[in-house]
């Protein structure tokens, strides 16, 4: 198949890439770096510096759409939520656009999302039909869904993957956690209580394989495993797994004063249910925090 990716330089989207080279698919990857792509990605990997260059008559059988600003290395201002807002929905739009001038159609559209989609809801189990509670990541989300959700009026199947917090080595969750971890000044955030629902990044690939394999797939899909943890829990595993304690928690205050708006990132609670993909017959290859932290400490970076 022939696949564009975009953001596929960043920490879910190189190992996809690679993982769709190595399965046979010619995949383009959209980069505001083009000369970073064959770094990150491999030399196979063709790189894309913008859409424009996306000709309508080139086919595309599949586009992932991964795109979008940091959403936690700045703190949030207004002109940093503007774009935040553009680099994914300003992104997605110009997608449609493209994909509506296109002689072929993509079959597929797969568009990112993330569990902030259902907002701050304390201990409640969370599944694709959830009610949502609104701030600003849920209404980003929604907003970014929406307007992927519009390329199913050029008869494009789409698929939203609402993601968790993603494990692996190299990068992402687990790469900032590390530092303080091994020095001994872990801890919980806030009383710990928090929800974080997670996924390690293998599975988080294997799921958009099903999804271009399987034609029976579309809407929103939770991309979690399906036993998530308290980040108390979640602490004192990781501290475990690194023979240190996990005795300096963050207290909520500070992390509203150091952070700002920015703070339910952290301090939010998300217990979500992988319920559509479990239905599906999916199965996880990391069901469990203890295996996918395994994995990844013993991974080497490459």
């Amino acid at each position: 198949m022939k696949i564009l990716v975009t953001g596929g330089t960043g920490f879910i989207g190189k190992a996809l890439v690679k993982t769709l080279i190595g399965r046979g698919h010619q995949v383009a990857v959209l980069s505001r770096t083009p000369k970073s792509v064959e770094q990150q990605c491999g030399p196979e990997a063709i790189a894309l510096g913008h859409l424009s260059l996306l000709a309508p008559e080139m086919p595309i059988d599949v586009i992932i759409n991964l795109a979008g600003a940091p959403i936690f290395d700045v703190r949030w201002t207004e002109a940093r939520k503007q774009l935040i807002r553009a680099s994914r929905i300003g992104l997605t739009e110009q997608l449609n656009d493209c994909i509506e001038r296109m002689a072929d159609k993509p079959k597929l559209l797969i568009s990112g999302s993330a569990i902030g989609y259902y907002g701050d809801q304390g201990d409640a189990e969370l599944t694709e039909e959830s009610p949502v509670r609104p701030d600003f990541s849920q209404q980003l989300c929604a907003d970014w869904e929406a307007a992927a959700t519009r390329a199913s009026t050029f008869g494009v199947r789409v698929c939203l993957i609402r993601t968790g917090l993603v494990i692996a080595e190299g990068g992402g969750l687990l790469q900032r956690m590390l530092l303080p971890f091994r020095l001994g000044f872990g801890g919980r955030l806030g009383n710990g209580r928090q929800w974080m629902s997670w996924i390690h990044r293998q599975d988080w690939i294997n799921i958009v394989l099903t999804m271009i394999a399987d034609e029976s797939m579309q809407g929103a899909y939770n991309a979690t495993a399906p036993n998530p943890v308290t980040n108390q829990e979640f602490t004192c595993t990781l501290a475990r797994h690194l023979h240190r304690p996990a005795l300096f928690p963050a207290p909520a205050f500070a992390l509203k004063l150091l952070l700002g708006e920015m703070s339910e990132l952290v301090l939010g609670s998300q217990r979500v249910l992988p319920t559509r993909l479990l239905k599906h017959g999916f199965k996880f290859q990391y069901p469990d925090l203890d295996g996918a932290l395994r994995a990844a400490l013993a991974a080497k970076v490459g």
